[in-house]
């Protein structure tokens, strides 16, 4: 069932993560869309803290992968911004981490991988596809979707 949900401020957005990290499960995926600015590092900073994660959280536009590894399981942040397309995916070997299970794997601009689409219609995976939008210059529109277990 799609659901959305307006935040009024950077910490909103980051509080929402946290209650998303709190109730996540090693296995689960969690995409994001949404132009730069969105908000989508404030949401991962939050899910970071809410699955414990004490370490500073940063977008990995420049290096594609972010593992942090202190909580009470891994987070795996991934930013597809400068990859081109699902052979460029491939190639930066980041396949693995749709199919690990030991954390949770987060992927930033998760339209450019189309694999991601095809785990909505798996039901073993819980997959969570989130769309974030401005709305001013604090608010954000975040709608989602879960799929799977």
């Amino acid at each position: 069932m799609l659901q959305t949900i307006v935040t009024h401020s950077p910490d909103e957005t980051q509080a929402l993560g946290a209650r998303w990290g709190a109730e996540a499960h090693p296995g689960w995926i969690i995409g994001l869309i949404g132009d730069l600015g969105a908000g989508k590092t404030q949401l991962v900073k939050g899910l970071a803290q809410g699955i414990g994660i004490t370490s500073r959280v940063q977008s990995p536009t420049f290096t594609l992968v972010h593992e942090y590894t202190c909580g009470r399981f891994p987070l795996y942040h991934l930013d597809l911004y400068r990859l081109e397309d699902e052979a460029a995916i491939r190639s930066a070997g980041l396949e693995q981490y749709l199919y690990q299970s030991m954390g949770v794997t987060v992927v930033e601009w998760a339209d450019r991988w189309p694999e991601l689409d095809r785990l909505k219609q798996q039901t073993k995976r819980r997959y969570r596809f989130v769309q974030m939008e401005p709305i001013s210059e604090f608010e954000r529109r975040i709608t989602y979707e879960d799929f799977g277990a």
